[in-house]
């Protein structure tokens, strides 16, 4: 019997002693703060705000402002919490630090501020008001420089023809003077062209016919060679023969070539020589020479021979006004 009621003495001051040391436990443990009302707004609310605000423009500055205001919140709540304020000087001090918060927090805008946009545009008006300006001041300087060049004086003729001295295909010493009272068209070439020559030649022989048969004026064509050490007074006999009855060979000396040649304006030169078979490349151009043995105009190798004529027909007439 004893031994029981020692036992159960033993049991109950156990009992007591864990009664105790958990009723301890329980007044020294901090309180765990509930989840304030701020907080369940942004967990519930940021998920939402993530895919509607594109990433990048704004988000880590709003995120930031709302876990700084949250943080705040948590703070001042848990500031609350702790202490009573019995005053009224206390709630004036408490809103005077939350004013002071609010103060110091800082504020950011958009990536583009109205300013900056406004600058832009102003920019951007300036840049096209100053290209159209400088594009109107070209346009008035061409204008006027076109008026001057057309109210200017008269250049005059261009300084093609002169004096010569030739052989022609009957072997007699011929000069500009035998061609005067006569519109003659020259042309200078060789008799070894293989293409370009003949086919010239053959568009003048058409357009002289040509020319006759449309308003009755009398052409003379001749041909003149940029080849004297080839062409003989017996090869350009021979040559002419096959184009115009009309057409009249003349040759010369390489002197006298070269001057008639400077005279009227006229390229040539040989091309690779092998043995004695060469080319001459030179300017392929019609002259037309008034009856006084001047210049009036040159045809070149783009026109055909309706055109030839034509224009060879327009010329005299203009001319003779």
């Amino acid at each position: 019997m004893a031994t029981a009621i020692v036992r159960s003495a033993k049991n109950f001051r156990n009992l007591h002693q864990r009664f105790y040391f958990h009723t301890l436990l329980t007044k020294c443990r901090p309180p765990i703060p509930s989840p304030t009302i701020a907080d369940n707004i942004q967990h519930r609310a940021l998920p939402l705000i993530q895919q509607a605000i594109p990433f990048g423009i704004g988000f880590q500055s709003f995120v930031a402002d709302q876990r700084f205001s949250s943080t705040s919140t948590t703070t001042g709540t848990v500031q609350s919490g702790h202490s009573k304020p019995n005053s009224e000087g206390g709630d004036k001090s408490g809103d005077s630090n939350q004013s002071k918060s609010d103060t110091g927090k800082p504020i950011r805008g958009g990536p583009i501020s109205w300013l900056s946009f406004l600058l832009l545009a102003l920019t951007g008006a300036g840049i096209i008001w100053y290209y159209d300006k400088e594009k109107e001041q070209h346009i008035e300087e061409i204008n006027s420089a076109s008026q001057a060049v057309k109210q200017g004086p008269s250049v005059g003729k261009a300084a093609i023809g002169g004096p010569f001295k030739l052989i022609n295909h009957d072997g007699k010493n011929v000069t500009e003077k035998d061609f005067l009272g006569k519109w003659t068209v020259i042309y200078f070439g060789f008799t070894h062209c293989p293409d370009i020559c003949p086919d010239e030649l053959q568009k003048l022989a058409a357009a002289v016919d040509k020319i006759k048969e449309n308003s009755g004026i009398d052409i003379v064509p001749a041909f003149i060679s940029v080849d004297p050490e080839r062409d003989t007074v017996e090869q350009v006999r021979e040559y002419v023969k096959e184009f115009h009855p009309k057409l009249i060979g003349l040759t010369g000396s390489p002197d006298e070539i070269r001057n008639i040649a400077r005279a009227y304006r006229v390229y040539y030169m040989k091309t690779a020589e092998e043995d004695s078979d060469y080319l001459v490349d030179h300017s392929i151009v019609m002259y037309l020479m008034s009856p006084k043995m001047e210049f009036v105009k040159f045809f070149g190798k783009n026109n055909d021979v309706n055109s030839l004529a034509d224009g060879i027909i327009k010329e005299i007439k203009q001319y003779k006004r």
